[in-house]
């Protein structure tokens, strides 16, 4: 599609979208698990990890955009064409652990949710997301415009669920300030860090952004294409500054209510929902469960979307989607039917997501330095040099988390 010669107002509106659809995995089921859990242990101590982490993800979707933009082909593609075929292999399959656990997260959250607002068994909850995500995923034989108003709607109820939750609340501007001071208390608050920077900075959205842009505009030129870049940094903006402020809004209110309280339980998603209940009020507990349930919908949708994209880029293979649904779908589901503890296989499942990162976060960096891929789009040194600073801090921190994991005490 090219650019409409009818105003930049409503060229400006074509270019937006895909930030948004990749924002909703930024707050999905295993944000809030992340979130609430380290609110509730530490109070306000691990705010800071949510900026930080917001920061990062700005970057990483600007340059996967842009690097969609520029080449007109996605970062898995990029890795086929540029990587030896075993290591493209093998990118895959990690790709595809991750695509997984990331799965495992949003059909959990969707159950949860399902099981606190209806009754409904989590097990049964756990199908019922995976068909949700499915008909989400059949509005793209309409175009891609249905699919983004339907992720960006859902992305509005968690938004506004969480708000109403927010405001019945007395958040500790003190506290909340204090917050923002980088540190940590022992093994488990960076273990809950690196689950927060896991549900943050997701890997299957860094490959499903630079996708979602290669084939939406076509620049007739220089200023169009600059206008184009302008407008997509304005959509990263907006999107991933949206999905920073419902993160931070979850720890806000798991601070101000949970922390140092006498309710139990309040690291799991199922506790927050009775002890909003009992502390706030029923409607503080709806806003939140609501929230939740748009939450799992929306970005079961686009994680399955996502692991297509994965799919055909690396190995150029594409599988139905109602097959790729229930394939993904299955440890989701045979987690359930074991009974295992729905919020900590959440927090786990974000864990695994952090390892993944560097997976899809080193080849953006090579690929958006080279000038040869990507034309006068090419990283400036100083984009390049905080790209690279922000994968060695990740991989660090993970490689650290790993030592303190393996090797207690």
């Amino acid at each position: 599609m090219s650019l409409p010669r009818t105003g930049r107002l409503r060229a400006g509106v074509l270019v937006a979208g895909p930030a948004f659809v990749a924002a909703i995995a930024y707050i999905d089921p295993g944000n809030f698990a992340t979130n609430f859990a380290a609110g509730s242990q530490y109070g306000y101590l691990l705010l800071w990890v949510i900026f930080a982490a917001n920061l990062l993800a700005m970057l990483i979707q600007s340059l996967s955009a842009k690097l969609g933009l520029a080449s007109g082909r996605n970062l898995a593609e990029h890795c086929r064409a540029q990587f030896p075929r075993p290591v493209s292999w093998g990118m895959w399959v990690q790709a595809e652990i991750v695509a997984v656990a990331t799965d495992l997260a949003e059909v959990l959250g969707g159950a949860i949710a399902l099981q606190l607002l209806f009754g409904v068994p989590l097990f049964t909850g756990g199908v019922i997301t995976g068909i949700v995500a499915f008909g989400l995923l059949a509005l793209q034989t309409r175009g891609h415009r249905p699919f983004e108003r339907a992720v960006i709607g859902l992305f509005l109820v968690v938004l506004t669920g969480l708000f109403a939750t927010l405001w019945q609340v007395d958040v500790s501007a003190g506290g909340a300030a204090e917050g923002l001071v980088p540190g940590f208390e022992g093994t488990d608050s960076v273990l809950l860090a690196t689950g927060i920077l896991g549900a943050t900075v997701m890997p299957h959205v860094i490959y499903l952004h630079s996708a979602l842009t290669q084939r939406r505009l076509r620049a007739a030129g220089p200023r169009e294409q600059a206008f184009i870049i302008r407008a997509t940094r304005v959509d990263v903006l907006l999107g991933m500054g949206t999905a920073g402020v419902v993160n931070a809004s979850m720890l806000l209110v798991a601070a101000a209510v949970f922390a140092g309280s006498a309710l139990s339980g309040t690291d799991t998603l199922d506790g927050v929902f009775e002890g909003l209940g009992t502390a706030v009020g029923p409607w503080a507990a709806l806003g939140f469960a609501i929230a939740l349930l748009a939450s799992g919908f929306a970005s079961s949708g686009v994680g399955t979307y996502a692991g297509q994209v994965v799919m055909q880029g690396f190995i150029h293979r594409r599988i139905p989607l109602l097959l790729r649904r229930a394939l993904t779908l299955a440890p989701a589901l045979v987690v359930l039917a074991v009974g295992v503890e729905p919020t900590q296989a959440l927090v786990w499942s974000q864990v695994v997501l952090s390892f993944g990162i560097p997976f899809a976060l080193v080849p953006l960096v090579m690929f958006t330095r080279r000038r040869d891929i990507m034309g006068p789009l090419v990283n400036h040194r100083v984009t390049t040099a905080a790209a690279v600073l922000t994968a060695t801090l990740i991989i660090g921190l993970n490689v650290f988390l790993l030592g303190e994991l393996l090797v207690p005490g």
